[in-house]
């Protein structure tokens, strides 16, 4: 099933309260990051003159994620957007994110293993829940919605389940929609500890992104069907 065309949001306005979500990989799955408002707008954020998207696939990059850009995205991130919180994968980036907890604040780059079971489930049931209330809105970001189609519940132990790549099907990445429940996990979070008081008043217009990664959201979203987790 095609993936339905929609807008793709802007970012929003300077200064907004978000969440940040990151899952990071070296040359086979893409690396991306996603924000999440407070107000419940997940987003991924456009950095650099040309406004890419925060989300790298290794095949553009001569076969290996480009660490320094995936750097200067989340420095502009942190110079525009009031970010309170931020729950970063580990594997293959350790080493960066210890250097991100020293530069932005160990409360605001968090390592969050998604490979721990029990937790990762317990975000996915918050997420879906989230999601059917209404309580989550999208950008539309087309690549982003392509990994949502993609991604799957893959059974594990304990009557629980985690996010998985259909069967034999490795070239259907589902990097983003991962990234998107850590944004959500780490607004949530965030809520519960006191998220500060501010008016979220992000401006919502119509726009499209520029750049290389155009040609990657197309073959996205021509690769996207149904049997996703997130319907």
């Amino acid at each position: 099933m095609p993936v339905r065309e929609i807008k793709w949001l802007p970012n929003p306005e300077r200064g907004t309260q978000v969440s940040v979500g990151f899952d990071g990989s070296d040359s086979d799955d893409f690396t991306v990051i996603r924000c999440r408002t407070r107000s419940g707008r997940l987003f991924t954020p456009r950095y650099g003159p040309v406004k890419r998207p925060t989300i790298w696939n290794p095949a553009e990059w001569g076969g290996q994620i480009p660490r320094h850009e995936v750097a200067v995205a989340l420095d502009e991130i942190h110079d525009r957007w009031d970010v309170s919180r931020g729950y970063y994968d580990p594997p293959g980036w350790r080493t960066e994110i210890g250097e991100w907890a020293q530069k932005y604040g160990e409360k605001r780059v968090v390592e969050w293993p998604t490979y721990r079971v029990k937790f990762m489930h317990e975000e996915l049931e918050r997420f879906l829940v989230d999601l059917k209330e209404g309580r989550i809105k999208d950008d539309g970001c087309p690549i982003t919605r392509v990994h949502m189609a993609n991604a799957i519940k893959v059974a594990q132990n304990g009557q629980r389940y985690i996010l998985g790549k259909p069967g034999g099907e490795q070239h259907r990445k589902i990097d983003a929609a991962m990234t998107s429940v850590l944004a959500h996990a780490a607004a949530c979070d965030a809520e519960a500890s006191g998220w500060p008081e501010k008016s979220d008043t992000t401006v919502i217009c119509f726009g499209a992104s520029k750049g290389r990664s155009t040609a990657t959201a197309r073959s996205e979203r021509r690769r996207g069907r149904g049997g996703s987790v997130f319907g």
